[in-house]
């Protein structure tokens, strides 16, 4: 797990949507998403609900929140 898969984790979980979170950490919603994707397989659980208006934590995304905030 790389810290800067968790500081993307925090923005998007905070901001609510890859594209808001691109334009915050001033990259492309592609790299966030695959840097999500990247970190969900790694931990072998989704961490975000897509939706057509953004994502929403799972259980597991909300139990991850507190330690990406201490990284981030």
């Amino acid at each position: 797990m790389d810290t800067a898969d968790l500081k993307v984790f925090e923005v998007v979980a905070r901001t609510g949507g890859m594209n808001r979170a691109a334009a915050e950490i001033h990259t492309v919603q592609s790299n966030v998403t695959a840097r999500i994707r990247a970190l969900e397989d790694e931990l072998g659980c989704q961490l975000f609900e897509r939706h057509s208006r953004g994502v929403a934590l799972t259980a597991a995304g909300q139990r991850l929140v507190p330690y990406a905030r201490r990284v981030a």
